[in-house]
């Protein structure tokens, strides 16, 4: 089996000069992470965006440690919380970047901070979610696990091409390449009222079907399979609010 190529850390003298592929913001930012081998120099880097980026990212956790409680003992304020947990997270994904505009503190640190973040609460979160509320089947966690890597790669193009979307004037991104992670959203709503109604597990509409003999799945997975083909369209364009 191949191996990756092992990354190599530069020492802090190798940084003297900046690289071609950094601008000198961006390379500010990197030496300020390196400069020393401090315990917290980490930490001590965290902007307030960077911060609210990572209540994001608990709002996720707790999210999926939430359902987990619900399937060990059925209480529905465990999923109510699941939810919530959900719409909080976008609340601060929405706050992180306009915070970061503000101050005038963007960052590489908080570009990946905010990828992370959102694989958890829009991507792993929905799609445990999807499966706590009866999409079970061996074919429905194979599209909850397709759902879920079209939003890591989804995130992962926009890291890569941030540098040469368009922007406006105050340095924001003016479109989208795909529909952004956050919209699961809509997937949460959905089986909140559907949760609501109690049409989850056995009752979820549609019921299942078989287009392979003995591999049942239900018809509502579809809704995860599209969203995560919207995710890394190409040619549709979102425009960034």
């Amino acid at each position: 089996m191949t191996q990756r190529p092992q990354a190599v850390r530069q020492g802090t003298s190798e940084l003297e000069i900046p690289p071609a592929t950094l601008t000198n913001l961006q390379y500010r930012q990197v030496r300020n992470l390196t400069k020393d081998d401090g315990h917290f120099n980490l930490v001590r880097n965290f902007h307030l965006a960077d911060v609210i980026t990572l209540c994001n990212g608990a709002c996720g956790a707790v999210s999926i440690f939430s359902n987990l409680r619900y399937l060990i003992n059925h209480d529905p304020y465990y999923l109510k919380m699941a939810m919530w947990c959900i719409l909080l997270g976008f609340i601060f994904d929405v706050f992180d970047g306009r915070i970061a505009r503000w101050r005038n503190t963007n960052s590489i640190l908080g570009q990946e901070l905010d990828s992370l973040a959102d694989v958890i609460s829009f991507g792993v979160a929905p799609a445990v979610l999807g499966f706590v509320l009866g999409m079970q089947s061996f074919l429905d966690t194979i599209v909850l696990t397709c759902f879920v890597c079209c939003g890591i790669a989804r995130l992962a193009r926009y890291n890569a091409t941030i540098a040469i979307l368009p922007h406006d004037q105050s340095g924001k991104v003016k479109y989208f390449e795909g529909t952004p992670i956050p919209t699961s959203l809509v997937l949460v709503i959905i089986l909140a009222y559907l949760s609501h109604i109690g049409k989850v597990g056995d009752r979820l509409p549609g019921g299942t079907i078989e287009i392979i003999p003995g591999y049942p799945f239900h018809v509502l997975i579809a809704m995860f399979g599209i969203s995560g083909t919207l995710m890394v369209s190409k040619s549709l364009k979102i425009p960034k609010l």
